[in-house]
């Protein structure tokens, strides 16, 4: 009886095990904003190269990672929440279910947007840099929903003012003033024109 207390119900290894996925998906959030911020300047370049479609593959490609992410812990959230609440024999399967999308979506993450290399290759001209965007904008295509592909729309906007912005700043940067006072040289040069030229020596005359 006494050891009934301290055993591990498979409640608080749900709890526990919910509790580390979520823990393992907000460090993986701050690995990801690494290459999330460098996503957010390499549309910044493209912007200013005139080139709005990559600017733009780059942007949906971190909404989907930052969105995913999101998703994924607010769904591990909720299930935390209702282990501790409900009856845990009712939710177990969803707990399993969660736990599983959680490792599954890390792993996807992972294996679908790579490194810092990959990102990379979003501003690449090689045939491998542009067979990469080209497949990351297929992939892309179903994944995203329309708030995000509008939400993307927005910081597409945003980004382009800025940039547009920075280039009528830089445009119109004022002249060197012009120094009031003379140069020596010219001063001089005109002082000396000013001067009546002085009288040659009259020639001593010739003997006859």
């Amino acid at each position: 009886m006494g050891n009934s207390s301290s055993r591990v119900t498979a409640q608080d290894k749900a709890i526990l095990d919910l509790k580390t996925q979520r823990d393992k998906l907000h460090q993986y959030q701050k690995r990801v904003t690494v290459l999330t911020d460098r996503e957010t300047q390499i549309a910044r370049q493209m912007l200013a190269a005139g080139d709005k479609k990559r600017a733009l593959l780059a942007l949906r490609r971190k909404k989907y990672q930052e969105s995913l992410l999101a998703k994924t812990d607010a769904q591990l959230e909720q299930l935390e929440k209702l282990t501790s609440s409900v009856e845990f024999a009712l939710i177990q399967k969803d707990v399993v279910f969660g736990l599983q999308q959680g490792t599954k979506v890390l792993k996807e993450i992972h294996a679908e947007m790579g490194g810092i290399e990959h990102v990379e290759k979003l501003m690449g001209e090689t045939a491998d840099a542009i067979a990469y965007q080209r497949e990351v904008s297929e992939m892309l295509g179903g994944r995203i929903s329309n708030q995000d592909e509008d939400e993307v729309e927005e910081e597409l906007a945003a980004l382009e003012a800025e940039v547009t912005a920075e280039r009528g700043t830089a445009a119109v940067q004022p002249l060197p003033s012009v120094p009031d006072t003379e140069l020596p040289a010219v001063a001089a040069i005109e002082a000396s024109a000013k001067q009546p030229p002085q009288r040659q020596p009259e020639r001593q005359a010739m003997l006859a």
